[in-house]
């Protein structure tokens, strides 16, 4: 699972899931996935040691997932964590959104983090 793994690189992420776990079709697992995972290795990379809230719903029409960090702890670094807009990453995960008739928003945070939202029809 991504967030143990995240946990192992000395990431502090804090997951909620809301509504039922269920299956999807096959691209769309694989892109809630990606994006989950994309979006926990630009924090690790930019942001280094924030805290990181990842937040799954599954609702009857949709699956949406949020990543968002906080700043990094170290002072003055506040800065790294904001992502270049034209992230390679950034880029490949709204084009996989956007696809499957999605939504995807991604930016800095008031607070000087970072956040990632896709909202992806569930069929």
């Amino acid at each position: 699972m991504l967030i143990g793994q995240s946990a192992a690189a000395g990431m502090v992420v804090d997951l909620s899931v809301e509504g039922e776990v269920r299956g999807y079709a096959p691209e769309i697992e694989q892109t809630a996935y990606r994006v989950v995972q994309e979006a926990l290795t630009n924090v690790h990379k930019h942001a280094a040691g924030a805290k990181t809230y990842v937040r799954l719903a599954h609702r009857v029409a949709e699956i949406a997932m949020q990543v968002e960090n906080e700043p990094p702890p170290e002072v003055g670094s506040a800065s790294s964590a904001r992502l270049p807009s034209g992230g390679n990453g950034l880029v490949g995960m709204r084009e996989r959104v956007v696809a499957l008739g999605g939504v995807f928003v991604s930016g800095p945070t008031e607070a000087g983090g970072f956040r990632v939202s896709a909202v992806i029809p569930a069929g």
